[in-house]
């Protein structure tokens, strides 16, 4: 039987809901206008009446905002944080994005907001089978970072329990003395746990986990695959920020939906002038919505996320959920440009994860691209089981095969020899970021 969080919204007809949304966006930029000394002065600058925007048509029109703007309009480049929506007695919690593109972003969050912000990961849970019962080990950060303290309040109001280790390399113990039902981690964080398992004694797959949740980093389908394999359980997609995306891919696993009645979600193109039509990708642009009446802390119109994706359809899932599905969104930051050809990321990933190569894998890898306008050069390092006795022509082969298939651009240039792939395989932690501390970044440009 099918499971809702909330039935009545997650199944609104196209028409109702487009008609919701439309009411939210003409409270929030009312709501804009009144409470955040940024939107005020934005809205004069850019001679808008907010009375006059009242559906999605007409936030279509306004300009584009991005983290750079936010960034410029809090200390200490301001007295102020101009993007703060409400009175400091109604600041539950004060939270800082990642700052992995630059200084962290303040965000204020009321009470109503952690209630929303809980909702929308608690109706992905629901949607990948989650129920009251279910013991779910969360490997994210309980820090400033809100996604587990999210998923935490989410797991309340489902009647979850959560196991809050915020890291993967809890003692395997946990999964014997618990027996918890579910993970929420990235890919490489799931097989690391796997193996430490194996190394424990306990076989993931004769384990008590029923489903894993793959969050933190966007992946390739290839990665999925194998983590599945290895774990014998189906694995889910979120895709969640501090700005308040949290959108959640159901078991039916045909795109992530989309909270449209909580957050408005654009698509345009990547010079942010245009919209794109569904199934061309293009980049995130979000609009916070509140319900009349609701208050916010922190306010987005119009933002530029810097993360990429492609609206899959419109339609009625089959799971009977009926707001729209994204693909899994990729990070701008992660995207290079080759020979005119861009690719991220994720297309490397793509590349590793090809199944015949995880017969001497483990799945770690991180690319490095040298060269000038001439001549460019990606050195692919892979971690190997065990170096000796890898068959390093045929992972050679699948990769490039893989990588190139559909990239025309990129294929006349790696044959020309203005593009060169090259390949390095490693022991065992072998690979330059396990020297750094942080989240490993797996394809760095050092042209």
């Amino acid at each position: 039987m099918v499971q809702y969080f909330r039935e009545e919204i997650e199944t609104m007809s196209r028409d109702e809901l487009d008609s919701l949304v439309d009411e939210r966006i003409h409270y929030t930029v009312k709501y804009a206008y009144e409470n955040s000394s940024f939107y005020r002065k934005w809205f004069h600058k850019n001679d808008v009446n907010p009375q006059d925007v009242r559906s999605h048509e007409d936030l279509r029109e306004l300009p584009i905002i991005s983290g750079k703007t936010v960034r410029e309009r809090q200390p200490p480049e301001t007295d102020e944080f101009e993007f703060k929506s409400t009175n400091w007695e109604d600041v539950f919690t004060i939270h800082e994005t990642s700052g992995t593109s630059g200084t962290p972003k303040s965000f204020f969050l009321t009470w109503d907001d952690w209630n929303r912000y809980a909702e929308k990961y608690a109706r992905a849970f629901v949607s990948q089978n989650f129920t009251s019962g279910d013991r779910v080990v969360v490997c994210a950060s309980y820090g400033m970072n809100v996604g587990a303290n999210t998923m935490t309040l989410a797991a309340q109001k489902i009647g979850m329990t959560i196991i809050p280790e915020g890291k993967c390399t809890f003692p395997v113990r946990i999964m014997k003395n618990y027996e918890p039902t579910g993970v929420v981690a990235s890919v490489f964080k799931l097989l690391r746990l796997a193996s430490r398992m194996e190394e424990g004694g306990i076989d993931p797959q004769e384990s008590s986990i029923k489903r894993l949740i793959a969050g933190g980093e966007s992946f390739s389908e290839e990665s999925r695959a194998y983590v599945e394999e290895v774990w014998g359980v189906p694995v889910y997609n979120t895709y969640g920020s501090t700005e308040g995306t949290m959108c959640g891919e159901c078991s039916k696993k045909t795109g992530l939906h989309v909270p449209e009645d909580l957050v408005h979600l654009d698509v345009y193109d990547p010079h942010l002038e245009n919209f794109v039509d569904d199934g061309e990708c293009g980049r995130i642009v979000l609009t916070t919505l509140l319900p009349p009446g609701g208050k916010t802390g922190t306010l987005l119109l119009n933002y530029d996320t810097d993360d990429t994706t492609v609206v899959v359809t419109r339609g009625k899932c089959d799971c009977g959920r009926t707001h729209m599905r994204i693909l899994n969104p990729q990070r701008e930051a992660e995207t290079v440009w080759v020979a005119g050809s861009p690719f991220n990321r994720v297309d490397v990933e793509q590349g590793v994860f090809q199944r015949d190569n995880m017969e001497y894998l483990t799945g770690e890898y991180e690319a490095f691209l040298y060269g000038d306008d001439e001549e460019v050069t990606m050195r692919v390092s892979m971690e190997c089981r065990d170096v000796a006795d890898c068959n390093r022509d045929m992972v050679e082969d699948k990769f490039l095969k893989s990588f190139l298939k559909y990239k025309p651009g990129l294929h006349e240039a790696h044959a020309d020899g203005s593009f060169n792939i090259i390949f390095n395989f490693t022991s065992e932690e072998g690979l330059e970021f396990y020297k750094v501390r942080g989240r490993p970044k797996r394809l760095v440009d050092r042209r």
